[in-house]
């Protein structure tokens, strides 16, 4: 992509997230992602009421009075994009691209957790782990962030989702919040969830387009797997062959939502001609009312 093509991409994108997140997602952000734990703020008098276990005996005893410790959430997170960059996001048939939905929220995202003094990082995968940037913060960074989202170029277009959870475990030593933004069009990464979710805190985005959910009846057509390149014939016009489709579809949405249940993590399902708004202010919310 030429640069200057480039530069307004990355700014009418900014435009749009960098509103959203500050003027939409702010709040429910805040208070949907917890910080680490509390930290100590400052001393102020004993007042009737307060917990004794709070008491500070040192200044208490310079002073001939009590006083109390006062403790403060410690807000400071690290968020985690794990990204995914396989052929598959390659296809939209309404508003957009899977990959362009993927990487607006991302920006969402980023831009909300800066706008709360976060650090963000991004893992790009595929089958195999892609690119890291290791997690800043700073508006330069989410610009570097948003470049890289739209001009990143995937060295492999197949899928393995237990990689990046696998890398994120190892590589992030100190809890995160993680959102993992994929199609999940993948199997066989339950261990690799189960144990990152342990370590971290797991939000999954599910990103998709309604029509992969079924076959239409258009008669003869070529079809081609993004991923692995290969291309088949199909009579659409066979209800045999709808059928078959659309029962490995909802076989495949029992799958993950089974997998997510089991394993605690939360997840978003969004469309491509969907507004995302409001499936990910129902997930803060969610999570608020869970804290």
């Amino acid at each position: 992509m030429e640069t200057t093509e480039l530069i307004k991409k990355v700014r009418k994108i900014e435009i749009k997230t960098r509103g959203l997140s500050s003027q939409v997602f702010s709040g429910h952000y805040h208070s949907a992602f917890k910080g680490m734990g509390m930290a100590f703020s400052e001393v102020r008098e004993y007042q009737y009421g307060d917990d004794i276990r709070s008491i500070d005996w040192n200044v208490t005893a310079r002073f001939n009075h009590p006083y109390i410790k006062i403790f403060e959430e410690e807000r400071e997170l690290t968020v985690m994009l794990l990204l995914d960059v396989s052929g598959s996001n390659e296809f939209g048939t309404h508003k957009q691209l899977k990959e362009e939905l993927m990487t607006e929220i991302s920006a969402v995202l980023a831009f909300s957790a800066i706008n709360n003094n976060d650090k963000v990082g991004v893992i790009f995968f595929s089958d195999k782990i892609e690119k890291f940037i290791p997690p800043k913060k700073g508006r330069s960074h989410i610009l570097r962030i948003i470049r890289e989202l739209i001009d990143f170029r995937t060295e492999s277009q197949k899928t393995n989702i237990a990689e990046p959870l696998r890398y994120l475990t190892n590589v992030i030593k100190k809890r995160c919040t993680t959102f993992l933004i994929s199609d999940f069009i993948d199997k066989n990464f339950d261990d690799a969830l189960k144990i990152a979710n342990k370590k971290h805190d797991i939000v999954s985005v599910r990103i998709f387009d309604k029509r992969e959910t079924e076959i239409p009846n258009i008669g003869l057509a070529r079809f081609r797997n993004a991923e692995t390149k290969k291309e088949i014939w199909l009579d659409s016009s066979d209800a045999l062959v709808r059928k078959n489709y659309k029962k490995w579809w909802y076989e495949h949405e029992e799958y993950l939502k089974k997998l997510f249940l089991k394993c605690g993590v939360d997840v978003v399902n969004i469309a491509t001609d969907d507004d995302y708004v409001k499936p990910l202010m129902n997930l803060f919310m969610k999570r608020k009312a869970r804290y």
